[in-house]
C-alpha cells in the first residue's frame, strides 16, 4: 500500500523531466533563420559592394598599357648659359631612367624607409600602416602621417589628379591592386622610382641626384639617398638647396627609420650623417631669369616643337651676369633715397650677342622685363641718331654751331640749369647735352631724316617726326638703344640683338643653329669715326664723366622730363651696355639724372667685365679729344 502510494506520488525535491517537442524546434528555427539572414546580408553586402565598385571603376582610365602612362608627361623646355651652365627649366625634368638593380641598396630603401616599409609585405594596401597612421594622427591631434602605400602613391601618380575625394580614394585603391596583381614588386618599385616628384622640377631619382648633387643616382652616398627620400615629405619645405638645415634634420629622421627597419645599423648610420652630402645647384639663378624668359619666348619663332623636350643654348656669360646684377643691386640700394625703385641693364657684343641682362630690381618680384619690355623716353641718349644724321648730311665735330634760345612751332626746348654757352662745337653740345643746339640741328637737317637714321640702326617703336623727337620724347626700350648704340661700336655694322645660339631636342639633335649676322653695313666708317669722337669727349670730360674708364670708351647720358628716366648708354672696342633708371608707375625720381647713378652703375660693370682684356681703339678715333 505504501509502496503503491508512494510510488504515484512525485517527491518534492525530485526534478521534473525536460519537456519535449515544440521548443526545441523553436530554437532550431531561430538559428536557421539567423544563418539565413547572415548569408542574405552577405550575398546582398557583396552585390552592392560590387555595385560601389563598379559605379567608381566605370570611368577608370586606360590601364592596360602602363608603358604609355609612365612614359607620358610634359616637355622640358632648359636654358643654358655660354658655359653650359643652367639658367632655367620650364616644364617637368626628368633624368636616365634607372632599374631597381642599378642603384645602391641604401636609396630604395631610404624612401621604403619613410613611405612604405611594409611593401614587400602586403597586396597594394596596408592596414596595419592605414591604422598605424590613424593612431598617429590621433595622437597628434592633427593629419600628420598617411596610410598610402607605394603602390597607392603610383596608381595616383600614373592614372589620377590629386583631388580629395571619395571617388579618386576608391579609385586609386582599385587600381593599387590591380598594379599588384598585374606587376612584380620590384617593377611597382622601379617605376615609382623613376617617376615620384622630389622638388625644383626634378622628376625621378637620376633627376634629383643630378639636380642637387650633380651625379647619376648610381652615385649617391647613403646620406645623399636619405636626403633624397626626406624630400618627398615636402620637397619644397625640405629642399637641401634653399632650405639646408631643415633637409639636414629630415635627412637624419630618414637614417633611423632606416635604422628602426634594419637597413642600416647604427654605426652605418652615423658613418652616413658624418660623410654629409656636397650640395650642387647648376643653375646661375639671380635674375638670369628674365633673361632665360625673353629667349624662350624668342625660340618659338625659329623653330617648330613638336611638345618634346627642347635645350636653348645661349649667349649669356655667367661672370659678366653676377657682375651685372651686382652693379645695379648695389646702386639701386643707393638710389632709393632719390626715389628710384627699378633699373635694368643690357650688355651685348659687338656683333649684337647679349651677355648680361638685368630686367628689374628682382624678378621674384617681378617678371616684367624691363630691358626688353618697358617703354621709356630716352631722353637726350636720342640725340645719337640726331648728330650721325648731321654727320651724314655734311657736318663735323668741329664744326661751330650757336648754343642759344630756341622756338619751333611753339615748343621752346632749355639746356639743363637754363644756361646757353653761346657759340659752341658740335663735340662740346654733345659733351655738355646741350639741347637747343640738338633740336636746332635736328631742324636743319630735317626730323624726317632723323627718325629714319633711327629705323635703320634698329629701332622698332613707334616714333613720329615732331620738334621734341631730337630731345627723345618718343618711348623706346633699353634693348633697342643698346642695340643702336653697338653699331658705333663695330664699326658700322647694323646690329640683330640676339641671345639664342642653337636649339636642339632631348636627343641632341640640332633643331635651329645660329648663322650669319645682321643686315651688314648700316653706317660709313667716317660718320662712325665722326660720331665716336662726340661720344669719347662725352665720356670722357663732359655729362658721362663719372662713367670714364682706363681704355678708349664712349657714351651719352639721357633723362626724360622731370627725372622719370635716367639714361646711360656707352661702349668699348668689345661690350656696349645700356643702363636705365626710374619708376614703374613713371613716377619722378629726386635729380637722378643719367650722369649720376646710371652712369655709375654702367662704370661698376664695364671696369672688372674688361680685367684681363686688352684695350682697343675706338672705330675712328686714336685718342680723347677736348673741346
Amino acid at each position: 500500500m505504501k509502496t503503491a502510494i508512494y510510488s504515484g506520488m512525485t517527491s518534492r525535491n525530485q526534478k521534473k523531466p525536460p519537456k519535449t517537442g515544440a521548443a526545441p524546434r523553436r530554437k532550431r528555427s531561430w538559428l536557421i533563420r539567423l544563418i539565413g539572414y547572415g548569408l542574405a546580408l552577405t550575398v546582398w553586402g557583396t552585390v552592392g559592394l560590387a555595385g560601389i565598385m563598379a559605379w567608381y571603376a566605370y570611368d577608370l582610365p586606360d590601364i592596360e598599357n602602363l608603358e604609355r602612362a609612365a612614359g607620358k608627361r610634359a616637355p622640358t623646355v632648359t636654358v643654358k648659359a655660354a658655359d653650359g651652365t643652367v639658367l632655367a627649366h620650364y616644364g617637368e625634368l626628368y633624368g636616365v631612367a634607372v632599374q631597381l638593380h642599378e642603384l645602391p641598396p641604401h636609396l630604395p630603401h631610404a624612401v621604403l624607409a619613410v613611405e612604405d616599409r611594409r611593401f614587400y609585405d602586403h597586396m597594394g594596401v596596408d592596414p596595419i600602416g592605414i591604422l598605424r597612421a590613424g593612431w598617429v594622427n590621433l595622437w597628434a591631434g592633427t593629419v600628420r602621417s598617411g596610410g598610402s602605400t607605394i603602390s597607392q602613391q603610383l596608381a595616383k601618380n600614373l592614372f589620377l589628379s590629386s583631388d580629395r575625394t571619395v571617388r579618386r580614394k576608391v579609385q586609386e585603391l582599385l587600381l593599387a591592386f590591380w598594379l599588384e596583381q598585374r606587376f612584380g614588386k620590384d617593377q611597382i618599385l622601379t617605376i615609382y622610382l623613376n617617376r615620384v616628384y622630389f622638388g625644383q622640377g626634378a622628376y625621378g631619382v637620376d633627376a634629383a641626384a643630378r639636380r642637387y648633387f650633380n651625379k647619376p643616382a648610381a652615385q649617391v652616398t647613403a646620406y645623399e639617398a636619405a636626403m633624397l627620400a626626406g624630400l618627398l615629405k615636402a620637397p619644397s619645405r625640405y629642399n637641401p638647396l634653399t632650405n639646408p638645415d631643415l633637409a639636414a634634420g629630415r635627412a637624419t629622421q630618414v637614417l633611423q627609420s632606416m635604422v628602426e627597419a634594419g637597413w642600416l645599423s647604427k654605426d652605418q648610420a652615423a658613418a652616413a650623417k658624418s660623410g654629409r652630402a656636397v650640395m650642387h645647384s647648376d643653375r646661375l639663378g639671380g635674375q638670369s631669369r628674365h633673361f632665360a624668359d625673353w629667349v624662350l619666348d624668342r625660340a618659338q619663332d625659329y623653330i617648330s616643337h613638336d611638345g618634346g623636350d627642347l635645350i636653348i643654348h645661349t649667349t649669356l656669360d655667367p661672370r659678366l651676369q653676377r657682375l651685372a646684377e651686382s652693379a645695379v643691386a648695389k646702386n639701386l640700394v643707393a638710389s632709393k633715397k632719390r626715389k628710384a625703385s627699378q633699373a635694368a641693364m643690357v650688355a651685348m657684343r659687338p656683333d649684337g650677342a647679349i651677355v648680361a641682362m638685368v630686367g628689374g630690381a628682382s624678378y621674384g618680384a617681378s617678371q616684367f622685363n624691363r630691358a626688353t619690355q618697358a617703354l621709356r623716353q630716352p631722353g637726350s641718349s636720342f640725340k645719337l641718331f640726331v648728330y650721325l644724321t648731321a654727320f651724314e648730311s655734311g657736318f663735323r665735330p668741329g664744326d661751330e654751331v650757336e648754343d642759344a634760345p630756341i622756338t619751333i612751332d611753339g615748343w621752346s626746348p632749355r639746356n639743363y640749369g637754363g644756361k646757353y654757352r653761346g657759340t659752341v662745337s658740335i663735340r662740346e653740345s654733345v659733351a655738355r647735352s646741350l639741347n637747343s643746339v640738338a633740336a636746332s640741328i635736328a631742324e636743319r637737317v630735317g626730323r624726317t631724316k632723323v627718325t629714319a637714321t633711327a629705323r635703320r640702326l634698329g629701332i622698332t617703336s613707334p616714333i613720329g617726326t615732331d620738334p621734341a623727337l631730337a630731345l627723345g620724347a618718343y618711348e623706346v626700350t633699353l634693348l633697342e638703344m643698346t642695340s643702336a648704340y653697338a653699331v658705333m661700336a663695330n664699326g658700322g655694322i647694323g646690329v640683330w640683338p640676339h641671345g639664342i645660339t642653337e636649339v636642339s631636342d632631348g636627343e641632341g639633335n640640332i633643331l635651329f643653329r645660329r648663322s650669319g649676322g645682321g643686315p651688314g653695313r648700316v653706317v660709313e666708317p667716317e660718320h662712325v669715326a665722326a660720331v665716336n669722337d662726340v661720344l669719347t669727349a662725352a665720356i670722357t670730360w663732359g655729362t658721362g664723366k663719372q662713367a670714364k674708364l682706363d681704355r678708349p670708351s664712349a657714351g651719352k647720358t639721357g633723362t626724360s622730363q622731370d627725372s622719370r628716366d635716367a639714361w646711360f648708354i656707352g661702349y668699348t672696342a668689345d661690350l656696349i651696355t645700356g643702363v636705365w633708371f626710374g619708376n614703374d608707375n613713371n613716377s619722378a625720381m629726386d635729380d637722378v639724372g643719367g650722369g649720376s647713378f646710371p652712369a655709375r652703375t654702367w662704370r661698376a660693370f664695364m671696369k672688372p667685365a674688361h680685367e684681363g682684356v686688352a684695350p682697343k681703339p675706338l672705330p675712328g678715333v686714336a685718342a680723347p679729344l677736348s673741346n
